[in-house]
């Protein structure tokens, strides 16, 4: 039996993950789906990216969970690293799933089309809240572009106005770029949700695993809604010893 711990995306909390979940489950794992500060439906955002991954230090070690398989999507890439700066001695081993891998020193923001970083900071901007929501037009060709029309909807109907400052706040990754916790990345080869090409997730955050594993399988970005089987039986391969 396998531990594992899945942290959302920007726009979602852990509820998104709940089909993965239950898939793991009835192969006999634990899996649990903390939800990030600032994240979900009528919760207060105005967190920075330390609280995002302070909440989910706090929830790792309250239920006093170890030897975690901890796995990360899209946004919950740069949490998870942070999270292994914090608490190494409780991670297995990392999985990216299309997730980001940042440099060290720099924020989300400046891993996105230039285009992308100046939109969110004006749809925040014209937020009461300082907040970003993806639009549906986005959302539907881009992220969840192996759905049909009522699948889409129905997942963007869960989703949330994200906090920004997390997207800007520039991470200091030295400590995580030490750590010897074993890693694996899990690419969608129909995940557009980044540019394919000079900012696409495979190789370029990929690479920056330096010794990683490498599992694929067909689909969007959010997989986890379309196909929650298959990324359920790829995680249990990414994760593997």
């Amino acid at each position: 039996m396998a531990v594992f711990v899945l942290v959302h995306g920007a726009w979602h909390d852990g509820s998104a993950w709940d089909a993965v979940v239950r898939q793991l489950e009835s192969k006999g794992h634990k899996a649990f789906a903390p939800t990030a500060a600032g994240h979900g439906h009528g919760v207060p955002k105005n967190v920075t990216h330390a609280d995002c991954t302070r909440s989910l230090v706090e929830f790792i070690t309250a239920n006093s969970l170890s030897e975690i398989i901890l796995v990360g999507h899209s946004f919950g890439g740069t949490l998870i690293s942070k999270v292994a700066e914090a608490i190494p001695g409780r991670i297995r081993r990392l999985v990216f799933q299309n997730a980001f891998v940042l440099r060290d020193g720099v924020s989300l923001l400046d891993e996105v089309p230039p285009e992308t970083a100046a939109g969110f900071a004006q749809l925040a901007g014209h937020s009461p809240d300082n907040t970003v929501m993806l639009p549906f037009p986005v959302w539907r060709d881009t992220f969840i572009n192996d759905a049909d029309l009522e699948t889409a909807k129905l997942a963007y109907e869960k989703l949330s106005p994200g906090p920004f400052q997390p997207f800007a706040d520039k991470l200091d990754l030295k400590k995580f770029y030490s750590l010897q916790i074993p890693r694996s990345f899990i690419n969608c080869t129909e995940d557009i949700a980044l540019p394919p090409g000079e900012y696409g997730w495979h190789p370029r955050m990929s690479a920056r695993l330096g010794l990683y594993r490498l599992v694929q399988m067909a689909g969007s970005h959010e997989v986890l809604f379309t196909n929650p089987r298959g990324l359920a039986e790829k995680i249990l391969e990414a994760g593997r010893d």
